[in-house]
């Protein structure tokens, strides 16, 4: 059996900005396209359960 490539959806999508929109990823099989807003250091999407967490200079300025 051989490993697979898929990315790994439990791991964190890393961001730059505290905006950010969320369909899903599957295309047509996704989600309505949401924007989420990052109040601290992460946000979750309602939909798919995605984690986005903000790096770099944005995580210390709110």
């Amino acid at each position: 059996m051989s490993a697979t490539t898929d990315l790994d959806e439990s791991a964190p999508i890393l961001v730059h900005d505290r905006n950010v929109a969320c369909d899903g990823g599957d295309g047509p099989l996704g989600h309505p396209r949401v924007w989420l807003r990052i109040a601290d250091r992460a946000v979750v999407c309602p939909y798919c359960s995605r984690r986005y967490e903000l790096v770099g200079e944005g995580a210390q300025a709110h």
